[in-house]
């Protein structure tokens, strides 16, 4: 059974028959909220929100490697893989607007922590946003092994959601939350690599 996290709440991705997972894949989604008001009911739901999920590489030095994101989907070593861009909101089968592929076992030793953020591109707030959540799940089963609430509303037009940490040969996952301003995980890359450190 999933685990709901709560901010700062930390996990290990150890499989429960000893070992660690090969593969993990973070699932980020996220709805329209409703129009309130009477205004807002007359004119319908036509805003569509444009969340990007991205996941920034951090080293043994403790400075970001790469960044995978809507510009690169792809991390230069290619155990980072992006599902591509999903500007509306609408998702898939499974209800995942956006997913981050993760190969833990072939990551290079040099990469320790793994920081995966959200960014309202078109510069909507998140009081634009409802019903979101980031989720991570055994690649190689489909089993959800955790899921963090994300649907704090408010004027940031940023999340840096959770991370992953290399704990000798396991990875450890934590809940963060933590509400940013910046269009872009460029924008707020420094922030997000502070939260490992």
């Amino acid at each position: 059974m999933s685990i709901s996290l709560q901010k700062k709440q930390t996990i290990s991705l150890a499989k429960e028959g000893g070992g660690a997972l090969r593969k993990v894949v973070l699932g980020l989604g996220w709805d329209a909220a409703k129009p309130t008001g009477f205004f807002g009911k007359l004119m319908g739901n036509t805003t569509e929100i444009d969340l990007d999920a991205s996941c920034i590489m951090i080293d043994s030095a403790g400075k970001a490697a790469d960044l995978v994101w809507f510009r690169q989907l792809e991390s230069k070593c290619g155990q980072v893989q992006h599902s591509g861009d999903n500007r509306t909101g609408e998702g898939d089968g499974d209800g995942d607007d956006e997913s981050i592929l993760v190969s833990l076992s072939s990551l290079s030793s040099d990469i320790t922590s793994l920081v995966f953020t959200v960014n309202s591109f078109t510069g909507q707030n998140f009081s634009a946003v409802a019903n979101a959540y980031c989720r991570i799940v055994d690649a190689e089963n489909g089993k959800e092994l955790a899921r963090l609430n994300l649907s704090d509303q408010g004027n940031h037009t940023g999340l840096i959601m959770a991370y992953l940490k290399r704990n000798g040969d396991n990875w450890t996952f934590t809940a963060v939350g933590s509400v940013c301003r910046g269009r872009t995980a460029q924008d707020i890359s420094r922030e997000a690599v502070g939260v490992v450190a």
